[in-house]
């Protein structure tokens, strides 16, 4: 998979849990932080979308644990968005460890944007980001 976006980010000691790995949740909190740096990236602002009106939700995520990262590990996040329907998009991402690029886990994040009235639509400022791929 062609990844267009990716981000380093380094285990801090509070992520882990008593076993010493990275705890399962906080990998939702990298994932979520890459997609909006993605999304910054193309000049999409996640705090000014919000307050246009436009919520980006997720609707579901499938996280596939490979292996656990540990305090101190170096890792790259990488990150693709693509349609997925006509009102649903999917980032596809990835927790790569550094510096030997062993991936640690794979993820597929399905969304939508609810526009004011609660009604799922798509709007223009991310239907450009499907046409990058």
């Amino acid at each position: 998979m062609q990844y267009s976006h990716a981000i380093e980010l380094k285990v801090r000691d509070y992520e882990c849990d008593q076993q010493a790995v990275v705890n399962n949740g906080v990998y939702q909190n990298y994932l979520e932080h890459a997609r909006h740096e993605f999304l910054k990236s193309r000049g999409i602002d996640f705090a000014a979308v919000t307050g246009s009106g436009v919520n980006l939700v997720v609707t579901r995520a499938e996280l596939d644990y490979r292996k656990s990262l540990v305090s101190g590990d170096l890792f790259r996040v990488r990150s693709l968005v693509r349609q997925a329907s006509r009102v649903r998009f999917e980032f596809h991402q990835d927790i790569v460890r550094l510096p030997d690029e062993t991936l640690m886990l794979t993820a597929k994040i399905i969304g939508t944007s609810l526009n004011q009235q609660g009604r799922p639509f798509v709007p223009e400022l991310l239907r450009a980001l499907f046409d990058e791929n």
